[in-house]
């Protein structure tokens, strides 16, 4: 079904009818049940603490298993928040904290893995992109250079990478 031709649907019921739809879209997919709860009861601030207790896990497990280090957990995370239409701010902070947690995990143990860099890298320059198009330079300038910094400190394998995205800012 297009578009419009659920447009014409939607015009030919009833505002009951229409409210009953809702109501059961509502009830059958967790999705939709998310989207109203969110518009109607943000609590942007829980679900940023949540998020960032799960990408702490990656690499700092609670239960002693070892760091999984996935940046696809707060990848599904910032898409999730993108549709609901969250604070850009607030995801520009998810953002740079997936990074800063990698880095603490890093200052403590040396990764091999050029693919974790590269990810990381490529996470920085989607943090710098989404902090210019909301204009949120300002408040986020400290930040991004002080990822920058630790990178070279830590002497990452694509430290230079780091030190050119910051010119993009």
């Amino acid at each position: 079904m297009s578009k419009k031709d659920l447009k014409i649907y939607l015009q030919e019921l009833t505002k009951k009818q229409l409210q009953e739809q809702i109501v059961d879209l509502y009830a059958r997919f967790k999705e939709v049940k998310e989207f109203y709860d969110f518009a109607f009861n943000p609590q942007e601030n829980k679900l940023i603490e949540e998020c960032k207790f799960k990408i702490s896990k990656e690499y700092f497990p609670l239960n002693g298993r070892k760091a999984k280090m996935r940046r696809s957990v707060a990848q599904k995370s910032l898409r999730h928040f993108k549709k609901l239409e969250v604070e850009p701010s607030l995801i520009a902070d998810i953002m740079l904290y997936q990074i800063e947690i990698a880095q603490t995990y890093t200052s403590e143990k040396f990764i091999k893995s050029e693919a974790f860099y590269k990810s990381m890298l490529k996470s920085f320059k989607e943090a710098i992109e989404h902090i210019n198009n909301n204009k949120l330079r300002n408040e986020f300038v400290q930040r991004l250079e002080k990822i920058a910094d630790t990178a070279a400190e830590q002497n990452w394998m694509n430290r230079d990478g780091f030190e050119m995205a910051m010119k993009l800012l």
